[in-house]
């Protein structure tokens, strides 16, 4: 399942459940919830209905490989589909499959059925990544580690409170999964989005309320206001809801790769992989692998977010260009859902390397605080320009902030050892922490 080229598909529950085995399920689902919705309102008798509902319920005595290539001539899968279909059912049932529908009803519905089954697979693997977060950022709540900006360290943080901020991503994440899963609708119009053929057939509800209502429930989908052929709101939203959930799992992982380097072994990914040519290379894949993917998922939602300008009541191309973005979307972000949750379950913390780069600057890290604790003595102009003059000595000559400061008279009174301790300059982190943690 295009594992060689994209190893964070591979095994995924995501590419199961968008395979093209799935996707032939939810079409012939989509025709069977049709029919059953027809009989619901009177439209078509309940044991046409069934036996439409019989025929599509066995998806082995369908060619999903001829459906494929005979698309080619209709230009999507319906088509061909619901010819297969009307074979497969008794002659005076015929008439009742797919009646009244659109190819786009139907596949746009079906592309709706995989997205909500996806996206509940993605909310499985959030959840789990959340528990994981959780228990990082309290065990971690006040373990100090530099704080990079621009790529240099610049006051300290706590492990805990990054923690607590990779948790609070894959939250929003997850509450936006949430909303958009909620609202994934049916897709009903007819030919040009008016229903007119269901009309023709029986009264079913103003505006036809009654039988997408019965559609939907079918399906466990909701009903739309209107019929949105060329109204793509619900792709847009899952296209924006994948590209955040796959990119928040990116901010986590480009952290984790940047503290898993050698030369900085803050963190390490607790199953990580081998390298061909180099026996000593644990490196960190599960990283590796949703970094990729955050960086191909903006891509496929700009395509997504183009198709919304679609015109006429059903257009040619745009409706078109969505359904391999969106799937590829859907399992991308499910593929690094799994993998983030795999990651952050068995992330190793080394805080005593957290220690050692703290270290490093000899308390020049903490130069912040010692300016605000100057400032009353010198005034904040000298005091900011003697800890100025004092780290430049202090990283010509080798030593610590403190040692250059106490050379001070006006600062022989102060402890500058406690002063230029980094771990007791880490702010609110506890507290942030802790509150970051309340949410659920």
């Amino acid at each position: 399942m295009n594992g060689l080229f994209a190893p964070v598909l591979a095994d995924s529950p995501a590419t199961v459940a968008t395979s093209d085995l799935a996707f032939l399920e939810a079409l012939l689902a989509a025709e069977a919830a049709l029919a059953d919705a027809r009989a619901a309102v009177g439209l078509t008798p309940p044991d046409a209905a069934a036996a439409v509902r019989e025929a599509a319920s066995d998806v082995g005595r369908f060619d999903a490989q001829d459906v494929a290539l005979r698309s080619r001539e209709s230009g999507n899968p319906v088509i061909p589909l619901v010819a297969a279909l009307t074979a497969a059912v008794p002659a005076e049932v015929a008439p009742h499959v797919h009646r009244g529908a659109t190819s786009q009803d139907i596949l746009d519905t079906a592309l709706m059925l995989l997205s909500a089954r996806t996206l509940d697979l993605i909310r499985a693997d959030l959840d789990r990544t959340e528990r994981a977060l959780t228990r990082l950022a309290a065990t971690h709540r006040d373990t100090a580690v530099p704080g990079r900006t621009l790529t240099q360290h610049a006051v300290p943080t706590t492990f805990g409170l990054k923690a607590a901020g990779w948790r609070s991503l894959i939250l929003d994440a997850r509450d936006r999964l949430a909303r958009v899963r909620a609202s994934l609708p049916v897709q009903l119009g007819g030919a040009a989005g008016t229903l007119a053929a269901f009309r023709a057939d029986g009264e079913c509800g103003r505006g036809g309320e009654a039988l997408t209502a019965a559609f939907a429930r079918e399906l466990s989908l909701r009903a739309p206001e209107l019929p949105w052929h060329t109204l793509r709101t619900p792709v847009a939203d899952l296209a924006s809801v994948l590209a955040l959930t796959t990119g928040a799992l990116g901010k986590l992982a480009a952290d984790v790769l940047t503290l898993s380097r050698t030369e900085i072994a803050e963190l390490s990914e607790g199953a990580g992989g081998g390298s061909s040519a180099m026996p000593h290379k644990t490196n960190p894949v599960r990283a590796t692998l949703i970094a990729a993917a955050a960086r191909r998922a903006p891509g496929l939602a700009a395509t997504l977010f183009g198709s919304l300008v679609a015109e006429d009541e059903r257009p040619a191309g745009a409706w078109h260009a969505e359904w391999e973005p969106l799937r590829d979307l859907l399992r991308l972000a499910g593929g690094a859902a799994r993998d983030g949750a795999e990651l952050v379950e068995g992330l190793r913390v080394h805080p005593e390397a957290m220690r050692e780069h703290l270290a490093l600057t000899g308390g020049l890290i903490a130069s912040e605080r010692v300016a605000a604790e100057l400032a009353p003595v010198f005034g904040r102009a000298a005091a900011q320009q003697l800890l100025t003059g004092a780290a430049r000595r202090a990283r010509a000559e080798g030593r610590t902030l403190a040692d250059v400061l106490a050379e001070e008279p006006a600062l022989q009174d102060i402890d500058l050892a406690a002063l230029t301790d980094p771990t007791h300059y880490t702010g609110y982190a506890g507290d942030l922490t802790d509150r970051a943690l309340e949410r659920r």
